[in-house]
């Protein structure tokens, strides 16, 4: 069985990754056969005043996103882990997004943040405040598609903290609350730190999904206003597949995506290695 599920991985994961690293290197604007361009691609990467732009809205979007994502994860996993009452359907509200298809949950948000017609600014026009220009404005239109993002990804750090807390060992707890340890002091003292290889696990998942970001944002904002939405990801599908048809230079962003995707896991990875050894 090992060597068709390597072909499988081979035929839809290496062969394309191969092929894009060979596309950028390529002047291709269309489907048909592209000439040699060597580095001009990358050239002109450096000088591509949107890529940086984009890639310091993914590196703002990353940087809310994931450690928004862990804490409030963490936080609603230490509280539904108890007996509470509804405590089985408080989870599956939390958890319901997960089951939700992500182009339902961009229409929800367009929905949502809607600036003529959405349910946020209607609320607030009935509370007697104006309307906000959430899709019209830059950092406005941002804060709309992290909520929407958000909303979607601590429901699955809360499930998965939830199955790290049912392997805690209840015994060491029992003792550092015989000893005197307060509820705070258990949770900051011997639960989160044995967590960590959870918490390790939700960073590097949610840093990908951050960095791969696409559809959420190309249905809510399709990288608007201006760019002051557009991701690495929504970028290298622009370039590629928008008016321009130019492959080779959106294979050379997704190139330089995959490269700092795995060098910031590689760095996360082995952090968490030091840290335990």
């Amino acid at each position: 069985m090992l060597a068709p599920n390597l072909l499988l991985l081979g035929l839809f994961l290496l062969v394309p990754l191969v092929w894009a690293f060979v596309l950028s290197f390529q002047a291709k604007r269309s489907f048909g056969g592209g000439t040699w361009a060597g580095l001009d691609n990358y050239t002109r990467l450096l000088r591509d005043d949107v890529f940086w732009r984009a890639l310091l809205n993914t590196a703002v979007f990353t940087a809310i996103t994931v450690p928004v994502t862990v804490v409030a994860g963490l936080a609603l996993a230490l509280l539904l882990d108890k007996a509470l009452p509804g405590r089985g359907v408080f989870r599956t509200i939390v958890y319901l997004p997960i089951v939700v298809s992500t182009l339902v949950t961009s229409l929800i948000g367009l929905l949502l943040f809607d600036e003529s017609i959405g349910i946020v600014n209607g609320v607030l026009a009935d509370l007697g405040l104006g309307a906000v220009s959430w899709q019209s404005e830059g950092s406005l239109a941002m804060v709309s598609v992290i909520v929407m993002v958000l909303w979607t990804r601590i429901g699955f750090a809360m499930v998965v903290y939830i199955a790290a807390l049912q392997d805690l060992d209840q015994e060491v707890l029992e003792a550092a609350s015989v000893d005197g340890a307060g509820k705070w002091a258990r949770v900051r003292l011997i639960v989160v730190p044995s967590l960590r290889p959870t918490t390790m696990f939700l960073l590097v998942v949610n840093m990908v999904w951050s960095f791969q970001i696409f559809d959420i944002v190309y249905v809510m904002t399709n990288g608007g206003p201006g760019y002051s939405t557009t991701m690495l990801v929504t970028y290298a599908y622009d370039e590629g597949f928008g008016p321009a048809r130019n492959f080779g230079y959106g294979s050379t962003v997704g190139v330089v995506l995959f490269v700092l995707t795995l060098l910031i896991t590689a760095l996360q990875v082995r952090s968490s290695r030091k840290q335990d050894g």
